[in-house]
């Protein structure tokens, strides 16, 4: 591995109950984040190769420490997203490299199929800020239900130096969704839209 992992994290939610009402089954999503060396950090290059790579590690890595967190079968897995956060002495180039050209197709595998675009976010911040990492449905876009998100922390990261990266897998959407639009069960999941 390419990667300099100093520490990994998985979280698991379970939403048993909303607005009084019980959620059965519970929604349940798993985030994976991976505190990882910025190879790049304090100096500015054109060649992002190295981050590149590290990307194509971390959605094998992450995706599969999610849906085992879970405890499904990849093709149960319903949505996925990604984000970054770099430490101050990182760039958002940065976590751009790691998310995009190549971190999507080892999730993908990890998650059994993914027709639709990875949604992701990516920041720059320090120990203990808050990364947002948003969530859609894996194989159609516009399955409103899924569109969703959850939060990670820790304490000690990123450091100046670090890159923190997290990937999270849901078995299902939001809990209680009633705002229209195209549901799980009318996709085709050819075009990763609809």
């Amino acid at each position: 591995m390419q990667a300099k992992i100093r520490k990994i994290a998985v979280f698991l939610e379970e939403t048993h109950l909303e607005m009084g009402r019980e959620i059965s089954p519970a929604t349940r999503k798993a985030t994976a984040v991976a505190v990882i060396e910025n190879p790049l950090a304090g100096q500015y290059q054109d060649d992002l190769e190295a981050l590149m790579e590290i990307g194509a590690e971390m959605g094998d890595l992450l995706g599969r420490r999610a849906v085992e967190a879970l405890g499904i079968a990849p093709e149960a897995a319903e949505s996925y997203g990604k984000a970054a956060m770099v430490g101050e002495n990182g760039e958002l180039e940065h976590a751009a490299a790691i998310l995009h050209p190549r971190l999507g197709a080892p999730l993908r595998a990890a998650v059994g199929k993914g027709a639709a675009l990875v949604p992701s976010s990516k920041k720059m911040g320090g120990p203990g800020q808050v990364l947002d990492v948003p969530l859609g449905h894996k194989d159609a876009a516009y399955v409103r239900s899924h569109f969703d998100a959850t939060v990670v922390s820790l304490n000690d990261a990123p450091r100046a130096n670090e890159i923190m990266v997290a990937v999270a897998v849901a078995d299902s959407g939001r809990p209680l969704p009633r705002v229209g639009g195209l549901t799980k069960d009318e996709i085709s999941g050819k075009d990763g839209l609809r």
